[in-house]
């Protein structure tokens, strides 16, 4: 049995391949990153493992894997009978689309922007860094509202009949924008989607292992 370990920070990204490996029954270690303040100051032995200082990271065997998009496909190749990255080549398609959208388009300019502005300016103003915080509000609703409208009224899942990291990631996504304090009650079809995942027993395991209460409780 190949070893396999998983480096979290509780409530980031990394809380949708930690919800797919319960989903893929696969024996793993959770490994809590004990980062320093907002930044997530890295301590040196986790900076020895991923040099990116960023999480998700998975170790399978020897192999060291970063990426989110990567890191949720080595959990899919290692449980190929969950089809977690879509039942069909198409839907295989659709959850790349999804994630290569919610990685690069969403987390950079919305939230990443919002939790950290600092990170986009040389400058050390607060107004200024509150400007990038209240046009990274702005993006993070353009975002939702395109979210919305790619959801399906009839399946409470992203791609296909049942959960893929797709929903994973939505779901950590809903988090952070209801704990900034954005308003989502226009969003429905994405607000029923959070509901469902957060009824599955492999959610509440991984909210239980992180620390963490429900968002629809919030």
């Amino acid at each position: 049995m190949t070893d396999i370990k998983l480096f979290f920070w509780p409530g980031s990204c990394s809380i949708a391949p930690h919800i797919l490996l319960h989903e893929a029954g696969l024996d793993f270690t959770p490994l809590k990153v004990e980062a320093r303040g907002n930044e997530m100051v890295f301590p040196q032995d986790y900076r020895d493992v991923n040099p990116k200082m960023r999480v998700p990271v998975i170790l399978v065997g020897d192999e060291v894997i970063t990426e989110f998009p990567a890191v949720c496909t080595i959990i899919s190749q290692l449980s190929k009978e969950k089809k977690l990255m879509g039942q069909t080549p198409l839907e295989t398609v659709r959850v790349y689309e999804w994630l290569n959208y919610l990685s690069g388009t969403v987390h950079a300019s919305a939230f990443g922007h919002l939790f950290r502005p600092w990170r986009w300016t040389t400058s050390d103003d607060p107004e200024i860094h509150n400007g990038i915080k209240e046009k990274a509000k702005e993006n993070a609703i353009g975002c939702f509202e395109y979210i919305e409208s790619r959801l399906r009224d009839e399946v409470a899942f992203a791609v296909g009949h049942d959960l893929t990291a797709v929903d994973g990631l939505l779901y950590a996504m809903y988090r952070w924008a209801k704990s900034s304090g954005l308003v989502l009650t226009s969003y429905s079809k994405y607000t029923r989607l959070v509901e469902n995942i957060e009824k599955r027993e492999t959610v509440k395991a991984t909210l239980e292992k992180e620390g963490l209460d429900s968002i629809l409780s919030l």
